[in-house]
Parts: C-alpha cells; structure tokens; sequence
C-alpha cells in the first residue's frame, strides 16, 4: 500500500482537470499558462533504470508529440493562443525514485499481490520555466505518473500547453483491483486486439486484466502437456493462443503495469474438453441445451469422480505456470444440477461414497485450488462457489467476484471473503444489446438494459457494508462477455464507457458525473487520436460546450 514517507504534510484544494483520467486524489493547479520546450525531454536518476521503465518514458515522449489534442471548447483552443505564445517553456521532467526505494522493473511490481502493490506518485511541474519532478516509491508509481503526465497537455498552432499550472500532484489508488474482462471463447481476438487493449488500459490506469480464456464454446489456450484440448477444442488452427502467445501478452501487460489473471472456468462452462477428454465431460451437447446450461452446448466436468478431479488439478497447474500473477481464476459459476442427476458415472460415484453433489464439489475444490498453491496462486471464484453450492474448501484468501447482483457483495463479504466487484447490474458491456440466441425475435438480453457509463459511475463500493466488511473489498472490473462481439467492434463496446470504473476505483466513488463527463470527452477524443475506436458520447457540439447538454441545463 502507499508509503506515507512518499508525501508531504500538505492540504490540496481538488479541483477538476479536463485533461485528467482517473482524476488523482490530491491536486492542486494554477492558471499559468506552459507550453513544452522544443527540446522537452523526460530523464530519470535510477541508476540501470528497468527497460521497462525506459521503454515508457519512450512511449510518453512519443504521445506528447503526437496526441495533438485540441482542447475542447469551441475554437478548440484558439482563445490560447495569444497566452500560450507568451508562456514559459517547460524543458524537461526527471523522474526519481524515493530513498531506498528497491529498483524493480515496472512488471515485478504489477505481478505483486494486491495488498503489496505500491502505485503512488508524487508529481510537481512549476509554472516558472524551471524542470518539473516526480517521484515514486516503485517504477510502477513512476509509470502511473507519467501516465498522468501525458493527458496534461492540449495542442493548438504547433503548441504544446497547458493553462493549468503549476501542477502538484500526490496520488495513489483506492482500491488496487481496477481490472476489465475479455471472454476470448466466445469469439477469439487476435492477439493484437488485446494488446491493444491493453495499451487503452494503461492510459486509464487499470491494474488488471482478467482473461477468461476458455469455455464451453472453444478451448483456444494451448496449454503444456494438454495441447490437445486446444487442437481439436479451438474453432481453428489459426485461433489459438500458443504458449509463446501468451509469454508475449502477460509481458506487454506486465510492461504497462497490468497483472493478468487467467480463468479456465470450472467445473461448469467446459463441454469443449469432451472433444479431447470426453471421459471427463458430463452431458455433452445434450438437448434440449436448455435444460443442461446456460447456453449451449452442454457439458460440465465430472468433478466428483477423483480421476476427473485429477486431470483438472494438473491442467489448473500446467495452465498457471504459464503466468507470472499471483492469481488465478478457477471461476466455478452456473452449475447445472440436471446434467449430473442424469450423469451415470456422477451418481454412482456420490451413490458409493455417501456424498452430496456439493460435498464433492468442496472436495474437488479442495484438489483444485491445492494444485494452485502448490504453485504460488491465489485462486479467484464466481460468487455461486461462496454463497450458493456451500464449498468449505475455499482459503479465505480466495477472491470472490460478485457477479449477478450487487445486492449480493456483502453476503460474500460477511462471510470473510476478499471481494471483487464484478455486478451484472453496473459492469457488464454486453448487456442491452438484444437477445442472440435464435428463434427468439422478441427476446431481449438477460441483463437489458444498456449499461452506460454514468450507471457504473454511479456505484458506491462499499454501499451497506460495515468497516470490516468494506475493507475485504479490493477493487472491481468491467466485464465484456462475446456472444455478439469480436475484433470487429470491441473497440466501441468497451471504451470509453469501461474508463468510468478505472476512475471509481482508483479516485473512489462519489464523483459528480456532469464534470466527470468533459474529462471522459477528452479521454475518449485522446483514445481516438492513439488509433482506439473509441465510441462519441454526445454530439461534437455537446462536447465542445460542457454542461450545454445536461438535463438540468
């Protein structure tokens, strides 16, 4: 957690910066105006500084000279010009690490467990000419910084500027769990795509990415010693993620400042392993698909039979040695009891040991998560493992994301469980999209409505929960599930509405959406300008005039 030896005993007035996503928590500007110097350039005095680091400082310097983002009111900034003509010259940021401080690289501190993650920046960028400073505790604060550096500056008549200074700055996150989930089963996504992705998440500071891999539709993760599974699993041979594949996606996350959390959803949400192990897969493809899943096809794993509680323990420990994050998700969502009433092996299994359905799921769970520690990882569950099928197997280390409603957080969070926010009800991106299962013309999706980002933006982390309960929360996610979503459109879908959780969390809640929503237009108009396709909230004109077109207005 933030270091107090990082900040000064200050008091700063907050007041809100268009340019600035997440807004930080203690700020403090002028309104001076400061234009970069021709010969601007950003240094650091860590001796054999990370590459990572370096590799950062590049990718700053090159958005300051690229973003050319006109400021946002009418003119687009052409009112500066006189002011900005006559401001001082900026001529370079030098970035230091605390006294002390341990000289990792930018990933090694985002592959931290949570509670030891250290985010927190100091940045000051005076008004006078002289060089502005930041400092941090790890280069992950660094990097966070820098990414606030580069949303200060608008361009206008080969300008550089900002009318804010000076700038001081002290900022750190609320909540370390700031994370957006990609269903990759559904549809594949190029590893592009999630790069990509990935860079749009750096430029909002989330922390997490939770890549739920697989599911019941395709297997396109090739893991060590199952390859198999993806062979005949994934949709085709140029659908998969190879193991270097994914070498090269938790590296460019890690670089960003990004930890990746895979999912291989289980015991549920797995027909797909019956193409390659169907002695391990219950109900397969079984109609109507209705009666035996959520969504077709059926087929779940026997997870009462200690063969199939085997295999999986070892696919589980195979799959997590392939990423360096602390956490892995077993997920552990929707069972579908009906599938295995009618399994044969399933009931003459419970029928010789004298078990319940969910007894063996608790010791299923038991072998799973065991395979997991014995790899370092904290195992990560929907909430249904905590609070509907009674497991007694799960760590009270286990993060548990709370999914189908928001009403549910504090029942986890009584239980003494960590809790990510994950609500269908303000973070699934998917919802409102109309129904995409067939012969249903009247249907609509199961989570309509359309989830806006002034819904999400609304959510209160900590909403009827004691002291003790709210501190097990540890952030929260927006969720992008891909029945009707691929390379194609995610873009749009995702951004910028999936920004207003990355500001929630990191800033903590209560902000006011109608001046929230200036700073999201230049976030988005930023997002535009660095190739993203980001969706237009308003019209152009409604952005060039904040507040014009508020219902109150």
């Amino acid at each position: 957690m933030v270091k107090a030896s990082l900040f000064l005993a200050a008091a700063f007035v907050v007041t809100p910066a268009l340019a600035l996503w997440p807004q930080p928590r203690n700020l403090q500007t002028g309104s001076s105006a400061l234009k970069l110097a021709s010969s601007f350039h950003i240094t650091t005095t860590i001796h054999n500084a990370p590459k990572d680091l370096h590799d950062a400082i590049s990718r700053t310097s090159s958005f300051l000279k690229t973003d050319k983002l006109g400021r946002l009111v009418v003119g687009r900034g052409s009112s500066d010009a006189a002011v900005v003509s006559r401001a001082r010259a900026l001529p370079s940021l030098t970035l230091s690490l605390s006294k002390g401080a341990k000289i990792n690289s930018i990933a090694a501190e985002a592959h931290k467990a949570l509670d030891s993650r250290d985010e927190a920046y100091m940045l000051h960028v005076p008004a006078d000419g002289s060089g502005a400073t930041m400092t941090a505790n790890t280069t992950l604060g660094l990097f966070r910084g820098l990414t606030t550096f580069s949303q200060m500056w608008y361009a206008y008549g080969g300008d550089t500027y900002t009318i804010d200074a000076p700038w001081i700055i002290q900022d750190s996150p609320a909540y370390p769990y700031r994370g957006l989930m990609l269903d990759t089963a559904r549809n594949f996504f190029p590893v592009t795509d999630i790069k990509r992705m990935l860079d749009v998440m750096s430029w909002v500071k989330m922390s997490v990415f939770h890549w739920h891999v697989v599911d019941s539709q395709s297997f396109p993760l090739e893991v060590p010693g199952f390859t198999n599974i993806s062979t005949l699993g994934a949709y085709s041979p140029s659908s998969i993620y190879s193991a270097s594949d994914v070498a090269d996606i938790m590296n460019y996350a890690g670089a960003r400042g990004i930890d990746v959390i895979m999912e291989i959803d289980t015991p549920g949400h797995t027909a797909i392993i019956h193409e390659a192990f169907p002695e391990h897969v219950a109900c397969p493809e079984a109609a109507p698909w209705a009666t035996f899943a959520n969504e077709p096809p059926a087929g779940q794993l026997r997870f009462a039979l200690p063969d199939t509680a085997k295999f999986t323990a070892d696919l589980l420990a195979a799959a997590a040695k392939m990423s360096p994050s602390k956490y892995f998700s077993t997920g552990g969502d929707e069972l579908n009891t009906p599938c295995y009433d009618q399994d044969v092996p399933t009931q003459q299994q419970l029928q010789a040991t004298g078990q319940t359905l969910f007894e063996a799921l608790s010791n299923f769970t038991a072998t799973t998560h065991g395979a997991l520690a014995a790899q370092g990882k904290t195992p990560v569950v929907w909430e249904e493992m905590a609070l509907d099928y009674n497991v007694t197997t799960l760590s009270n280390e286990t993060l548990v994301m709370v999914w189908i409603s928001s009403e549910n957080v504090a029942a986890v969070a009584q239980k003494g469980f960590k809790v990510v926010h994950a609500a269908s009800d303000y973070f699934y991106l998917d919802c409102g999209a109309g129904e995409w299962i067939g012969a249903d013309p009247n249907a609509n999706s199961w989570c309509d409505p359309f989830k806006s980002w002034q819904k999400s933006y609304t959510f209160n982390p900590t909403a009827n929960l004691t002291e003790a309960e709210a501190a097990l929360i540890q952030g929260g996610e927006h969720l992008l599930w891909t029945e009707q979503s691929g390379p194609e459109n995610v873009d749009p879908i995702v951004w910028p509405r999936a920004a207003s959780s990355a500001e929630l969390f990191w800033s903590g809640p209560g902000g006011n959406g109608s001046m929230a929503l200036p700073r999201l237009h230049d976030v988005a108009y930023r997002m535009r300008a660095r190739g993203v396709n980001a969706i237009q909230l308003q019209p152009e004109w409604c952005a060039l005039r904040p507040g014009k077109c508020d219902l109150t207005s």
